[in-house]
């Protein structure tokens, strides 16, 4: 069972800042829209959400509602057990590139800041030990795939990504833990060429990401 993400989600005061300016679009003018979809309060007050113009004054269950119909078959994994920050960016990039479902191994709860609302239109699921996870994906048949440098990873840019999978990513410095290491069908490295010996998780998971949709959106195979 899928996750709510008020549950999952760390409820403590973090949310960034509210703009100064008006963003979104005001009050529906004209004669009123017909259909369900529609959410006679922002249709009413105006709409300020963070969402595309396609969704403006759409219910909250309708958006996901229609999200769900055009989700990617990838899934997307972070471990959480030092409270990461990076979660909430991976959540909203996985929101951007429609994954089918985020996955937190280890503490329920994690930081929302990055998210930046996002968690509110993205399937999440917990999963509290990683032989829970592990079971999880195998009974869908889904690809377990690593990111992070071990001397046995192979190059992100040079791998065929496979459609179902999940894509795993470890803490904010420990990176991957040994479990998933193990369990992993494949770990992958992202090239780097600079002084620093790795980039956080949240940059990592939009390379891995957009690495998923060039293959498999955009049909683009690797040399």
């Amino acid at each position: 069972m899928i996750d709510s993400p008020s549950e999952l989600r760390d409820d403590t005061p973090d949310e960034a800042p509210a703009p100064t300016h008006q963003v979104g679009v005001g009050p529906w003018e004209g004669p009123l829209p017909e259909g369900e979809h529609w959410d006679p309060e922002l249709l009413a007050h105006g709409d300020t959400r963070n969402v595309v113009d396609e969704y403006r004054y759409w219910t909250h269950d309708a958006i996901v509602a229609d999200l769900d119909t055009r989700r990617h078959p990838f899934h997307v994994a972070i471990e959480n057990w030092q409270h990461d920050f990076n979660i909430g960016t991976v959540v909203r990039t996985a929101n951007a590139f429609m994954a089918k479902e985020v996955h937190i191994i280890g503490r329920r709860r994690w930081n929302r800041r990055g998210a930046m609302v996002t968690d509110r239109y993205q399937h999440i699921r917990n999963h509290p030990t990683v032989e829970d996870f592990v079971e999880w994906a195998r009974s869908e048949n889904l690809h377990i795939i690593g990111i992070d440098n071990f001397p046995d990873s192979v190059p992100l840019e040079t791998y065929e990504l496979p459609e179902n999978c999940v894509l795993v990513f470890g803490q904010e410095g420990p990176g991957l833990s040994p479990e998933v290491h193990a369990a992993a069908d494949a770990t992958l490295s992202i090239a780097q060429f600079g002084s620093t010996r790795s980039i956080n998780a949240g940059s990592a998971a939009a390379i891995a990401m957009h690495g998923w949709i060039r293959r498999h959106v955009f049909g683009q195979k690797v040399n």
